[in-house]
């Protein structure tokens, strides 16, 4: 297979959505660290939702940005949290895909801590292919040409051989 066109991991973001500054806030980065030992960054409202109490440049969620070897390391386990299965609609046709953990407690080596609660999470992986770069380079940026972007279906199959990924088909309603 040509090396340009291997799929790699390129970064694997973390969230936690709280909804408020204060004990909850740092509750939730507390958790972050514990589970993958970066230390996360707050992130903060954008507009005014007055039914929610919520303002700009207010702080109310947090997260945490992991790459390399580290981001893989911690994948593995939120896959394991999951049982490996990971509904298709999930990828988008970039190739990315996002997954929610409603309880941290299912994430293996991670035990219950009664400072922090029950606390879900969401996992966004972005995908990449050797290349990518031209895209975000400061001098003459271009366009990945289409042949080389990176399709939902080659993100499953990745995911799978890899992972060992199985993928849910949502049921209509």
């Amino acid at each position: 297979m040509n090396k340009m066109r291997e799929i790699r991991i390129e970064k694997l973001t973390l969230n936690i959505g709280v909804g408020e500054p204060g004990e909850k806030l740092d509750k939730a980065m507390k958790l972050l660290t514990i589970i993958t030992g970066a230390k996360p960054v707050k992130t903060r409202s954008m507009k005014r939702i007055p039914t929610w109490g919520v303002r700009p440049k207010l702080d109310i969620a947090c997260k945490v940005t992991l790459r390399g070897e580290v981001a893989e390391e911690v994948l593995k386990k939120l896959l394991v949290a999951v049982d490996n299965i990971i509904p298709e609609t999930k990828f988008d046709d970039s190739g990315n895909f996002s997954f929610g953990i409603a309880e941290y407690l299912d994430i293996p080596g991670i035990e219950y801590n009664v400072e922090i609660g029950i606390i879900g999470l969401e996992a966004a992986v972005t995908l990449s292919r050797p290349g990518f770069r031209v895209k975000r380079r400061n001098i003459r940026p271009t366009k990945i040409p289409k042949s080389h972007k990176i399709k939902r279906e080659e993100a499953m199959k990745f995911m799978g051989e890899k992972y060992g990924v199985k993928f849910e088909e949502d049921e209509e309603e």
